[in-house]
């Protein structure tokens, strides 16, 4: 799941105590129950996986912690261990200082930064709205028929859409379809990682098959991720 935090200066909070305090959402704990098995078994990674993924998103939070300057935020979002931070920050060094705080996190494979240099951060009616516009995302993938919703995993951030996922080609073009023609969103960035119609049918069971082996090295290589630009005319 996506994790957000905020460092925000007294004269933002009306000069109570909670100078240059974090402030972050709930995250979802796999060990809690709250990922059903409904989920996992529509999702095409491994259980394991998806607790990697909980766990690299959980270790980046306190890196970012550490180092997120005042008047910024920022958010990682982990799927098959490819990290993508978004948010806003003040300056080229603060994003390029998330990237290496992310990277460093253990299992992490591939870091990609979308993170906005920006004067101000965005006020919170533009980060309701992004959540609104992920709602309907969602929603509109539910309604396909010929797309599994929960195979992509959706964030947005300044009416951009953000997708994740291990994804065919069609799958691909499809998604970034039915995302574009939700209204407010301003253009869709696909980070997905590509494997052929073959593969898929085994994918996962593969992938299950070598996790209890304890190997490392999927009996089926997906594509690397590669960020696609899709604007909205």
């Amino acid at each position: 799941m996506k994790k957000q935090w905020y460092r925000t200066g007294v004269a933002v909070l009306g000069g109570t105590l909670l100078l240059g305090s974090l402030t972050a959402c709930v995250p979802l704990v796999l060990g809690g129950g709250a990922v059903t098995t409904a989920m996992v078994a529509t999702d095409r990674r491994t259980s394991g996986m998806i607790v990697e993924d909980e766990r690299i998103e959980q270790k980046a939070a306190a890196k970012i912690r550490e180092i997120l300057p005042e008047g910024s935020r920022a958010s990682v979002t982990s799927f098959n261990r490819t990290a993508m931070i978004t948010g806003e920050v003040r300056t080229a060094a603060q994003k390029e200082a998330l990237e290496r705080a992310v990277a460093s996190v253990e299992n992490v494979r591939r870091v990609v930064n979308e993170v906005q240099v920006v004067p101000f951060v965005s006020s919170l009616s533009q980060r309701s709205k992004d959540a609104f516009i992920t709602s309907k995302v969602k929603a509109s993938f539910l309604d396909a028929k010929d797309l599994q919703a929960n195979t992509i995993k959706v964030v947005t951030e300044q009416n951009v859409v953000y997708l994740m996922g291990i994804v065919t080609p069609r799958e691909s073009k499809r998604a970034a379809e039915i995302a574009r023609g939700v209204n407010g969103v301003s253009k869709v960035v696909r980070v997905f990682e590509t494997i052929s119609e073959d593969d898929l049918a085994n994918y996962k069971a593969r992938e299950e098959a070598l996790e209890k082996q304890g190997t490392a090295a999927p009996a089926v290589q997906a594509a690397e991720p590669v960020v696609e630009i899709t604007p909205v005319k």
